[in-house]
């Protein structure tokens, strides 16, 4: 699953650490997440919209699918 969750991190100016303790997750959870080694679960995919205040669907989309807007 692509994402666009550095994108948004950058746009905050905030670290990943910065994220990662806002999400109460690693920084590594946030690597992995950042370079699409690791889906986040439903939970934490929900938590990470509320923060940047998008839906998920502005956020997390299919591989073969385009990033929205």
């Amino acid at each position: 699953m692509k994402n666009r969750v550095r994108v948004l991190r950058v746009e905050q100016n905030w670290s990943q650490a910065e994220l990662a303790e806002q999400l109460n997750v690693s920084r590594q959870t946030v690597n992995a997440i950042e370079t699409e080694k690791y889906d986040p679960s439903l939970p934490l995919a929900f938590k990470i919209g509320r923060l940047f205040g998008k839906p998920i669907e502005e956020i997390f989309f299919p591989e073969d699918g385009e990033a929205p807007g």
